[in-house]
């Protein structure tokens, strides 16, 4: 009896449990950049949900701000409203799902016109006289402060702390519930640095070079010496200053010439500000139109403010420049003939030589009816003739180059 009693109880069902609810996971490499009076945000859309399963059960991703302290998650998001908020496509079974080690090939494809699961997303905000004002946070009651006396010693404290504006982005699944939240991130709200001046663009044949001028009341930094040390005021960290510089896509119709005009697309070239007033791009590519915009970038306890974009400089990359002058030229006299020989170029455009010829040295004509891609060149002539010969290289662009050093031969009979 007590065997028969202990398998009915093993076979009792209890209450059914509740569906697995599944939620995004935190978006991530969330990062914001403050140009001007703009701020620009990246992050990646999550593609898995916080149990590593994928895809996400996911429909956006909505991106909030506050500014002034630290606030707490819960606080934010029932009384913050959203800077942005991002469609992304979601699952036509939010249920149905593959874990990470699995491949998601047997599913069906994501619903939606918004982004896809794992793109980058890029959110601005144009900061206005609302984004100043600071975030209230509901305070605890606190016991009442004794006064402190004005004539009571008090530490040096410097300058006050920069108000700061802080964004988070949380995402939302498709039963409306918030996800992981992503990290914060945060810019300075501080006036923005002046801009440089309109940079100057030049070329060689292997670089191009953006120059420009440092913004009115901004000194280049003087190289420190041992003889005097420099001078830092206590507990302030004065702002650093260099610059960043951006290749920028002009439209289609954008005429292809040096006047400043508008862009489309920007790729930022310098990995961190430099210090310097001029950049050095060596991606050479004839016929292709190249515009830069420089902005000051002011570093203020690790964060990084950019001025405003000055108009932008563009120019059009036009092969002027010949190739080098052909050097070890050789003649070689041979019964009814004069070989030639010479050492090759290494331009990447060279299109061939053009070979010279003259009864004296005064006078050579080339004897070469079209750019030839051999090093080397045999004259059929007379018994005896003598000649004086020489060499030019010619690129693809029609650039000639100067005559090789003069040899001469009188062929044999």
């Amino acid at each position: 009896m007590v065997m028969s009693w202990f398998c009915t109880a093993c076979g009792h069902k209890g209450p059914p449990l509740p569906p697995l609810v599944r939620i995004p996971a935190a978006p991530v490499e969330m990062t914001a950049a403050r140009r001007g009076h703009t701020v620009e945000l990246r992050f990646s859309v999550p593609a898995a949900n916080t149990d590593g399963s994928r895809p996400a059960n996911i429909e956006r991703v909505d991106v909030y701000a506050f500014t002034g302290p630290d606030v707490r998650d819960e606080e934010l998001l029932k009384r913050q409203p959203t800077v942005a908020s991002v469609p992304v496509k979601a699952p036509r079974d939010p249920n149905a799902t593959v874990e990470p080690d699995e491949s998601p090939e047997d599913l069906d494809p994501l619903e939606g016109a918004g982004l896809d699961q794992g793109a980058t997303a890029r959110v601005q905000e144009e900061l206005t006289a609302a984004s100043l004002v600071p975030f209230e946070v509901t305070k605890k009651k606190t016991r009442k402060q004794t006064a402190v006396d004005e004539r009571t010693p008090r530490p040096f404290l410097g300058p006050p702390p920069v108000l700061m504006r802080t964004y988070v982005a949380v995402p939302i699944s498709t039963h409306g519930r918030p996800g992981a939240i992503s990290a914060r991130v945060q810019v300075p709200l501080v006036p923005p640095p002046p801009p440089p001046s309109l940079p100057k663009v030049t070329y060689d044949e292997t670089t191009i070079t953006v120059a420009w001028s440092a913004p009115a009341g901004i000194q280049p930094e003087t190289p420190e010496t041992d003889d005097v040390l420099p001078s830092t005021p206590i507990g302030f960290s004065p702002p650093v200053i260099g610059y960043h510089v951006y290749d920028l896509k002009p439209p289609a119709s954008e005429p292809r010439d040096s006047k400043p005009g508008t862009l489309t697309a920007d790729t930022r070239l310098t990995g961190s500000p430099v210090k310097e007033t001029e950049y050095a791009d060596h991606r050479i590519e004839w016929g292709a139109t190249r515009c830069y915009a420089v902005r000051t970038v002011e570093t203020i306890g690790g964060v990084s403010l950019e001025s405003d974009a000055v108009p932008t400089a563009c120019t059009t990359l036009v092969d002027t420049f010949p190739p080098a002058v052909p050097k070890g030229l050789t003649a070689v006299p041979n019964e009814r003939a004069i070989s030639l020989i010479w050492e090759p170029n290494e331009e990447k455009d060279l299109a061939g030589y053009v070979v010279l010829r003259g009864t004296s040295a005064e006078k050579l004509e080339p004897i070469t009816t079209a750019p030839i891609h051999e090093t080397s060149f045999t004259d059929g002539v007379p018994p005896g003739a003598h000649y004086f010969y020489a060499v030019k290289a010619v690129d693809k662009a029609g650039n000639v180059s100067g005559p090789s050093k003069m040899e001469e031969a009188t062929a044999r009979e």
